[in-house]
């Protein structure tokens, strides 16, 4: 008895003098995960995915395929686990006409067409991660494209179109995002698929190729889509940004402006409606196949699809802001009734 109270005053006196955190850890899920985004691995991915080195990252191109290969190895880094068996990839070729000028396609009728005459492939990659849920019946995608213009030996200067705002800024929300639930601790309810498609820029060529073949769309609830969150677009409002989504009365809305003042976000948002404007980026197939879609976006710039596109010209604050109301969404979109 003696020996036992002697241990309970050691365990008394140990507890004593533990920091009060560390006798109940009273942060949230939520507030875990806003931890893990910061600016400076923002930095480290759009830096990389839009330097010289990866001349555009064209999709169907070598440098198209070094992009991928740098997101696969981060996603190993991160411990993260592939979609599909062991591999993060999902292949795909696309099919153009043997005109340099024709647009490529993944059209299963269209490619059967181009196949019959002399005809060009690409072959790209879909980079494809998840976080089982709970309940995998029920299945949430974040995407964003991670593909751009290349280069153009023909141009007189600079000959490289970079992408950092298009779309490396998204790639970087994406892969934070994955960071920030795995902070949480906490297993989602549902299956959350972090995507990274390829070939937007020739069609939204990856994006469509998932939501054709993908042999579980039926159980996708929702999809939220990044393509170009890294510019100041509107004039004297350095915090703005635009959501758009679809249906009409969805609650993303209300969720953005509830969390931007819990958290106290350094954000001034702008709604569209997603029927609205459903074209122009991945949440398109996602769209017409009848899913809910946020869309996070700052707007056109006088750099879009030009060489001047790079990374001098970001705004990282408010991409991480972004980043991290984004985060949010995703949260209750994987776990909200």
């Amino acid at each position: 008895m003696k020996k036992r109270f002697l241990l309970l005053l050691t365990l008394v006196a140990t507890m004593a003098a533990l920091p009060a955190e560390a006798k109940k850890d009273k942060t949230t899920p939520e507030q875990k995960g806003l931890l893990a985004i910061n600016r400076p691995t923002a930095e480290a991915h759009v830096g990389f995915l839009a330097s010289d080195a990866l001349k555009g990252r064209e999709s169907g191109t070598e440098h198209g395929h070094i992009a991928g290969e740098y997101l696969i190895a981060v996603l190993k880094q991160m411990n993260a686990t592939p979609l599909f068996g062991d591999s993060f990839a999902q292949p795909f070729d696309a099919y153009s006409y043997e005109r340099r000028n024709a647009g490529f396609t993944v059209n299963p009728e269209s490619v059967e067409k181009i196949k019959k005459v002399p005809h060009r492939i690409a072959p790209m990659r879909n980079i494809l991660a998840k976080i089982e849920g709970r309940n995998p019946e029920e299945i949430v995608i974040v995407g964003a494209h991670y593909d751009h213009l290349g280069f153009d030996p023909m141009l007189v200067g600079d000959q490289i179109f970079n992408g950092a705002d298009d779309n490396a800024s998204g790639v970087q929300a994406v892969l934070q995002i994955l960071a920030a639930f795995q902070a949480t601790g906490q297993q989602p309810e549902r299956t959350v698929i972090f995507a990274l498609w390829d070939g937007e820029e020739r069609g939204l060529l990856g994006s469509t190729y998932f939501v054709n073949n993908f042999a579980q769309m039926k159980k996708v609830k929702g999809y939220m889509n990044f393509d170009m969150i890294g510019r100041d677009c509107a004039e004297g409002r350095p915090n703005h940004f635009t959501l758009m989504h679809a249906p009409k009365d969805s609650v993303f809305t209300a969720w953005l402006n509830s969390d931007i003042a819990q958290y106290s976000l350094a954000l001034d948002p702008q709604f569209k409606t997603g029927e609205d404007f459903n074209n122009g980026s991945d949440q398109v197939p996602f769209f017409k196949a009848g899913i809910p879609f946020v869309w996070y976006q700052t707007g056109g710039h006088p750099d879009f699809h030009m060489p001047t596109d790079e990374t001098s010209r970001i705004n990282w604050d408010k991409m991480v802001e972004i980043t991290k109301a984004s985060f949010l969404c995703l949260w209750k979109m994987a776990n909200n009734p």
